[in-house]
């Protein structure tokens, strides 16, 4: 009997695989649901109205409406959520465009971390699936190329507290000012800055205003297009004058005595290919977006253009003072693949529409809960007027508390969309040495 060719059946697979992604295919009724969620009406859960708030007394009733952690913070008597209409958060239009232009041209490689034929837009627009084994990945992806192309927090006014006397122990002034390089659709120059010799697909700078002892620490982390690659991080210390740069592990540790991790950045900042990711399905549940202008903000702080910061309440001053919006949300579950990482596992909440995280639940090594992380993210047409039509969601404030420590780090940011405050040269390791 005569043997066929191995190319034969290589052939047949090739054929096979194309037909099955040919069934699965994204279509534009997909990209409509990804990006307009809430066309065919807003979002339920049994007892619950906009502009409930709900405590220790009526959580019970709320918790499936909620993470583990905050439903856990709220039954204790620490955090009251107070609940306003759910917004639609439109996505700039472009980047929507790009998503249409670009479907179906993505697929994920045989590994975590290789991704072929990615151009531009969201790579995954298609509702995920819990019978797709890869599903929270591919979330993972559309997070990492999200949309927004600069970012400045200019400054994030950052306080060390304890949980439960709400002592003030350290007081930081940062500014925060973050990059895309390539896959940019709004604001030129488009497709990619250049020239671009690393093929960096983004980088964040970071600088400490005060206190005095800190002042001029800086902080530059690039992040390559090839997610296989090493991010390259880089501290300089203002007293010592040098720069140095980060191991692996040092993005682990407590940041600058914090209780947030370099790795906690945004809710996840870390390569897609060192977490194993498991979708754990899609449920309308609260989260911490809001309309800044229509909270109550505080008057702490005096800025000369008349911006307000968000307020803090609750146990210790540890809880943004916002109301709380029912979304659809991705839940998904990310254990780190390095051995000796001291997380055993994330719980991330991503909002559907933005794809952005909004809540966190980290695990320690025995896999209990060791902290909780909110980032509180505003509506770019209740901010600041130079804001507005931004068409991303804006970073607004941040909470890290530590459940066993009983710490906490909170953030009020004064955020800005302008490409004029980050010009490229701002995160290359010579901007260290200069900044001082």
């Amino acid at each position: 009997m005569k043997t066929l060719p191995r190319c034969f059946f290589a052939a047949i697979a090739s054929s096979l695989f194309g037909f099955a992604s040919l069934a699965h295919a994204a279509t534009d009724a997909d990209v409509l649901k990804s990006f307009s969620p809430y066309s065919t009406g807003m979002p339920s859960f049994a007892g619950l109205a906009s502009g409930m708030k709900i405590d220790k007394d009526n959580v019970d009733r709320f918790k499936d409406a909620l993470d583990a952690g905050t439903f856990m913070m709220v039954k204790n008597g620490w955090y009251e959520i107070k609940t306003a209409p759910t917004t639609s958060f439109d996505v700039v239009p472009k980047y929507v465009e790009a998503t249409r232009a670009n479907l179906n041209k993505t697929r994920l490689g045989d590994k975590p971390g290789e991704i072929i034929g990615y151009a531009g837009g969201r790579p995954f627009p298609e509702e995920p699936q819990e019978s797709d084994p890869r599903a929270g990945e591919k979330i993972a992806w559309n997070f990492r190329y999200s949309a927004g192309e600069t970012f400045t927090i200019r400054p994030v006014q950052w306080k060390y507290r304890n949980l439960m006397s709400g002592k003030v122990e350290r007081s930081l002034l940062v500014n925060v000012h973050a990059l895309k390089f390539k896959y940019r659709v709004e604001t030129p120059p488009t497709p990619e800055i250049q020239p671009n010799p690393s093929n960096l697909l983004n980088a964040t700078y970071l600088m400490v205003n005060e206190p005095m002892d800190l002042k001029n620490t800086q902080l530059l982390i690039q992040r390559y297009d090839n997610d296989l690659k090493l991010d390259d991080a880089y501290m300089y210390f203002g007293f010592q004058r040098r720069v140095r740069r980060l191991s692996t592990g040092q993005t682990t540790d407590a940041f600058l005595g914090s209780d947030t991790m370099i790795e906690d950045f945004g809710g996840y900042n870390a390569r897609v290919s060192e977490t194993q990711w498991k979708f754990n399905g899609t449920r309308n549940m609260l989260l911490p977006f809001y309309n800044h202008n229509e909270l109550t903000l505080s008057d702490e702080y005096k800025d000369p253009t008349g911006f307000r910061y968000v307020a803090f309440t609750g146990q210790g001053g540890c809880f943004p003072d916002v109301r709380w919006q029912l979304r659809k949300v991705h839940i998904v579950t990310g254990v780190p693949l390095l051995a000796s990482h001291p997380v055993s596992r994330r719980v991330f909440l991503f909002d559907a529409q933005t794809n952005t995280i909004a809540v966190s639940l980290i695990y320690d090594r025995k896999g209990e809960l060791w902290k909780v992380g909110l980032l509180g993210k505003t509506h770019p047409d209740y901010q600041m007027a130079s804001n507005k039509g931004a068409g991303v969601p804006i970073d607004d404030s941040g909470t890290m508390i530590d459940v066993q420590a009983k710490r906490c780090s909170t953030g009020q940011f004064k955020s800005f969309i302008d490409p004029k405050l980050n010009p490229p040269s701002f995160f290359q390791v010579q901007q260290l040495r200069s900044g001082d």
